[in-house]
C-alpha cells in the first residue's frame, strides 16, 4: 500500500497538542478561498511512501513527541486516502505515538470512519456556520452538514476534538454566525479546545494570481481576534 505525500514537519508546534511531527498529505476535494496550502490540492502530485516509510522518517525524532505531542495527519484532506491513513495511525499507534488527524470533513462520514476511529484526536476544521457561507468559502456543498455529523460522531464515541475556525474579516468575522457557532458547539463533551485562527496570506504567492480572491481582504486586528474568543467561549 501506498499513498501521496506533499510534505513533512519535524517540529509543528500548531497542530495539536505538545509538540508534533506534521505529515501534509496530497489531495483535497475542497477548493477553500482562504487555502494556504494550494499546492496539495492535486491527488496526483506529491511522492508515494508506505506506512512503513513514513514511521521510519518519524522515528528518528518520538523523543520530541513522547511528552504530551505526537503526530498529525494534516494536508490536504489525509482523508481522501483513507485506507493508507488508517494503516499509518494504526502503524504509529502500534508504537506508542499518539496520533490526531487534521480535516475538513471532505469525506463523508461513512467512508471516513474507519481512519476516524483509529486516530487519538480529531482537529476538526469548521469553515463557516452557515451551510451557503460554506459552500462558497469551500466550492463543494454539503461540507457543513458533514461537519456536523463528524462532531455527533466523535460524540458518540468519546472521540476527543479540537475546533479549528479560520477568522476572515468579510467572511467568518460575523458576530452572528459566532455566537451561534460558540453555542452550538458548547453542547458537545468531546470538544476539548476551540481554536479561532486569524486569516493571513502567507500562502499566497502559491496561488495563480487570477484565482486568489482575497487579495484586498486584510488579517482580522487583535481586538477582532479577542472578540471571537469571547464570542466562541462565552457560553
Amino acid at each position: 500500500m501506498t499513498g501521496r505525500i506533499h510534505s513533512f514537519e519535524s517540529f509543528g508546534a500548531v497542530d495539536g497538542p505538545g509538540v508534533r511531527y506534521v505529515v501534509f498529505f496530497q489531495g483535497c476535494p475542497l477548493r477553500c478561498m482562504f487555502c494556504h496550502n494550494p499546492d496539495t490540492w492535486e491527488s496526483d502530485a506529491g511522492e508515494e511512501y508506505t506506512p512503513e516509510d513514513v514511521v521510519r522518517k518519524i522515528l528518528p525524532f518520538r523523543n520530541f513527541y513522547d511528552h504530551g505531542g505526537g503526530v498529525t495527519l494534516s494536508g490536504g484532506e489525509p482523508l481522501m486516502q483513507l485506507d493508507f491513513a488508517a494503516e499509518l495511525l494504526d502503524r504509529l499507534k502500534e508504537e506508542g505515538l499518539h496520533t490526531a488527524v487534521d480535516t475538513s470533513a471532505a469525506i463523508p462520514l461513512e467512508k471516513a470512519r474507519k481512519a476516524i476511529d483509529a486516530a487519538d484526536m480529531l482537529l476538526l476544521d469548521f469553515k463557516a456556520f452557515d451551510s451557503a457561507l460554506c459552500e462558497k468559502i469551500t466550492g463543494r456543498p454539503h461540507i457543513l452538514e458533514q461537519e456536523k455529523e463528524y462532531l455527533e460522531y466523535c460524540q458518540s464515541t468519546g472521540k476527543k476534538v479540537w475546533i479549528r475556525h479560520v477568522i476572515v474579516p468579510g467572511l467568518t468575522l460575523n458576530e452572528t454566525h459566532l455566537k451561534a457557532l460558540g453555542e452550538y458547539l458548547h453542547r458537545f463533551s468531546c470538544v476539548d479546545k476551540i481554536e479561532p485562527l486569524a486569516f493571513h496570506k502567507m500562502g499566497e504567492f502559491k496561488w495563480q494570481k487570477e484565482l486568489y480572491k482575497l487579495s484586498a481582504t486584510e488579517p482580522p486586528s487583535a481586538g477582532d481576534m479577542k472578540k471571537v474568543s469571547e464570542l466562541l467561549r462565552s457560553y
